[in-house]
């Protein structure tokens, strides 16, 4: 999975670590949870032993991108506020994710509509009881 965009967008962006010229289009998003950024990549990289620096594209197969999006699920604890599953904190997992508003209204319709059926399951299985 790699961004449809050409990473442009993100050229400079130092709250990225994108610190040289080409890291926008480098480390643009990949993998399930668009792993950005030239700091990203470098953390993740570390912490599961990868050089994804140098090989930014290994988070395009399932198997790194995956890794990757757990690893970046995990390191910003974003457990602690999806188990709450309330809206407000949908909105804060989105905004830690993405950086900000952009396609909100696409993911909060997504998120409803999983929400309802969870509960309808979860409603099923406890009339089983």
């Amino acid at each position: 999975m790699k961004e449809i965009g050409s990473g442009k967008a993100y050229e400079g962006r130092k709250d990225l670590g994108n610190n040289q010229p080409g890291d926008g289009k480098l480390f643009k998003g990949r993998g399930p949870i668009q792993l950005t950024g030239r700091a990203n990549y470098a953390a993740a990289g570390k912490d599961l032993d990868l050089d994804l620096v140098n090989n930014p594209e290994l988070v395009e197969t399932p198997e790194v991108g995956f890794r990757t999006s757990v690893w970046f699920w995990n390191k910003r604890q974003l457990n602690k506020l999806a188990n709450r599953n309330t809206l407000k904190d949908f909105r804060k997992i989105t905004k830690k994710i993405n950086g900000g508003n952009n396609g909100s209204a696409d993911r909060e319709k997504y998120w409803k509509q999983a929400s309802k059926v969870f509960k309808e399951q979860k409603e099923e299985e406890e009339l089983e009881l």
